[in-house]
């Protein structure tokens, strides 16, 4: 079994930040954790971490209990929060071997998770000589010393350029595939991109727990789209199960079509037929996007 959460409550003072949840998950896989400021995210995270010790209701981490097993459960999660702390004078390989020693490890991993965390190359360089993204990678190297079953992620991408994110996406959809991940973020495309499934949190309670593949059953799929010169609404119109064509920005374009084929090869063709170079296309997940919008709203 993964976590069990049940009437999860907490309150600082008079004012409630978590209210009654409950939620199961598997043993494995990426879970997006969505909301806005003040929705109960980051207590949430600080209650499964241990950080908060005053709680009601009740949390199963495997077969333990958050209250009674906590030490336990401590050596089964990864935290890497978003500030991610690093003593940027040591060598990367020299403060991998320290958080080791930290966790008591008998034989440290550093080799082992240097290169899962692909940072080879980085390994005799100083922690402070790294670009933002390998810092990351360091963060991620050192929740991952002893072997974590749980790992929770705040913020992983934040700051980093599309390279850098492109790369870590890779590497947590990885971890996904034999861990239970909790990613915490504001952005709606990284939860697209790396989560099986998807929590949105809402001035302290569960406005939404689905699968991503359930939010995009819908029969409406958007699909955005960038051209090296404008085109007409009535010339895109004429692609195959288009509903709807805005015109965001300039050259850039938001199609709706009215199915659940993917439609960006149709897309594809209509550029190469009419002599446009396609700029950016990608798939926009209305879905989410929108129950986001809906859930919490006035927010």
């Amino acid at each position: 079994m993964g976590i069990k959460i049940q009437n999860l409550t907490k309150s600082y003072g008079s004012n409630p930040a978590l209210k009654g949840l409950s939620m199961t998950f598997e043993k494995k896989g990426v879970v997006g954790l969505l909301g806005p400021n003040g929705a109960g995210k980051t207590t949430l995270m600080k209650i499964l971490t241990g950080s908060i010790s005053r709680w009601e209701g009740m949390v199963q981490v495997g077969n333990m209990d958050l209250r009674n097993d906590l030490q336990k459960i401590q050596k089964q999660i990864g935290y890497l929060p978003e500030n991610n702390p690093l003593y940027l004078e040591m060598y990367v390989k020299e403060y991998l071997s320290f958080v080791g020693d930290l966790y008591g490890l008998k034989k440290v991993p550093v080799e082992e998770v240097i290169i899962k965390t692909g940072l080879e190359e980085h390994s005799l360089n100083k922690i402070e000589t790294l670009s933002k993204g390998y810092k990351q990678r360091v963060g991620l190297a050192a929740t991952l010393l002893h072997n974590p079953q749980y790992l929770i992620l705040d913020e992983p991408t934040t700051g980093l350029d599309p390279n850098q994110v492109v790369e870590i996406r890779k590497l947590i959809q990885t971890l996904g595939k034999e861990k239970l991940v909790f990613l915490s973020t504001h952005i709606l495309q990284e939860v697209e991109a790396m989560c099986d499934r998807v929590v949105i949190l809402n001035k302290g309670s569960v406005v939404l727990n689905q699968t991503l593949k359930t939010l995009k059953t819908d029969d409406l799929q958007v699909v955005a789209v960038s051209f090296d010169y404008r085109v007409e609404n009535v010339a895109l119109q004429k692609i195959p199960h288009v509903k709807t064509v805005v015109n965001t920005f300039d050259f850039e374009y938001e199609l709706t079509f009215e199915t659940q084929e993917d439609m960006r090869p149709a897309v594809f063709d209509f550029a190469h037929d009419n002599g446009l170079k396609i700029l950016n296309l990608q798939e926009k997940n209305e879905g989410l996007e929108k129950r986001f919008n809906e859930l919490t709203k006035g927010d």
